[in-house]
Parts: structure tokens; sequence; C-alpha cells
């Protein structure tokens, strides 16, 4: 099927029909009234044929509302750049021989979840033996040395986690983003690994659910993981770019 790259709509039925779907919540009891509200904020914002197509109470003054509507607005999907990271993707035994060939050596990887953050899935689906999906994190890459130091770790203390052992590269993660705490986060390990000297040292590489490659090199890290990365993903990453730096 062709498909006019200059000229993309959302598909609900039937092609360039416009269809979404939105959920939110009103702070409203659940109620005809709050069920007229919800379709009134579809079209306020802009869409049309609006229709509410599941409303629930979620408590005393609040609905949770799932609403249809439709937009004639469209994306010139032509002039959009890509943000993926731009690298080849090796299998993990194809990752331990580039190092051994290129470094002779084990390359030293520390990551951790930074600031208040508890939680450890990010992390461990790139670092932990066992991974995440049939994909085995970094530890069992036999020419990586990590250590992952988990979840709630403060900045400075990951960064002198790094230089106590001579880190090739800093994997740091961010799950929750309330208010854009993450990257909050984010910048001040940024700041602190820049006034530690050691910014062009390290492969910095961040990871969340609410990170890409576009967002992650605005913070000022070199690349970038979002949803659907896997280790062999940034273990190709981090040897091709340390690779790159040598050769110039």
């Amino acid at each position: 099927m062709d498909v006019n790259l200059e000229n993309i709509r959302p598909y609900g039925d039937t092609m360039g029909d416009g269809a979404v779907q939105l959920s939110f919540t009103l702070p409203l009891p659940h109620s005809s009234v709050a069920v007229q509200a919800a379709k009134q904020m579809v079209l306020n914002m802009g869409f049309r044929d609006a229709e509410v197509v599941h409303s629930v109470s979620i408590g005393d003054q609040f609905t949770f509302f799932v609403v249809y509507g439709k937009t004639d607005l469209f994306v010139d999907a032509s002039i959009i750049v890509p943000v993926e990271v731009q690298t080849t993707v090796w299998p993990r035994a194809r990752c331990n021989e580039e190092i051994t060939r290129h470094f002779n050596r084990k390359l030293v990887v520390v990551g951790a979840c930074i600031g208040e953050d508890a939680h450890t899935v990010g992390i461990d689906a790139i670092m932990n033996m066992k991974g995440y999906a049939g994909h085995y994190g970094l530890e069992r890459y036999s020419m990586f040395d990590s250590h992952n130091m988990g979840a709630q770790v403060e900045p400075h203390v990951l960064l002198q986690k790094a230089v106590d052992v001579g880190a090739d590269a800093i994997l740091v993660s961010q799950v929750v983003t309330q208010k854009d705490i993450h990257l909050a986060n984010f910048t001040k390990m940024v700041e602190l690994v820049e006034a530690q000297g050691l910014r062009e040292k390290v492969v910095l590489v961040a990871g969340g659910p609410r990170i890409d490659n576009g967002v992650a090199m605005e913070l000022g890290y070199d690349a970038g993981f979002g949803r659907g990365s896997f280790a062999e993903d940034v273990a190709s990453f981090i040897i091709q770019d340390l690779i790159k730096r040598e050769l110039t």
C-alpha cells in the first residue's frame, strides 16, 4: 500500500479519517455532567465528532474517561529526522569478540537508577545477568566488567564509583518522570561528570521509558535508550563509540 508521507493522519476505520482515542481524568464526580464535560473538553481541543465511550468513577470527586474524536490535522513524515541511535547492533558473542580485538581487556561499565527513583526494572534489563525477554544483560558478557548499583543512587555516588573502578561507560536510568524530575536528575549527572573532567573519557548513556536518543543528546549524553532496548543495543553502542574515540 502506497502512503503519502507528506500527509499522514491518524487511522481508525478508514485511511485518513483522523480518528484518535484519548484518555484522561477530570476532577468531577461521575455523572452526566461529567460526561458532557469530557466531551466538551475534547471538542475544545479541536477534535470533532467527540464520543465518550467509557467513563468510570475513580473517587468521590474524580472520573476517568475514554473518548473518541477525529482531527483534520496531519504531519509531514517526509521531513522528520530519525532520532534513533545510529549504530550496528551486534549479538553478545560479536560484542565480546570486538572488545577483545580492539581493546584486549574488559570494558568497565557502571550503572544505576539515580535520585530517589526506586525502580530497577530498566537498569536491570540492561545490566542484570538474567536480562529481559530472553536478552541477557551485560553481566553475562565475558568482556564487560559490569557494576550495577541498583536504585536510589545519588548522582555523586554513581560518579565516585565510576572513578574508583575506572569506568569506560556510565549508564544512568530514570523511570519516575513526574514534574520532569528525570530531566533534572539527568542534567545533574552530566554536570557532575563534566566538573570531574571525565566527559570526554567516558561514554555516557541515558535510559528510561520517557527517554529517547534525541532527548538524551539534548541533555548532553552520548545516547539514549528507551522502551524496547536490550543489552546488545547498549553494548554495541558503547563498543563502537569507544572505537570511534580511539580513531579520532
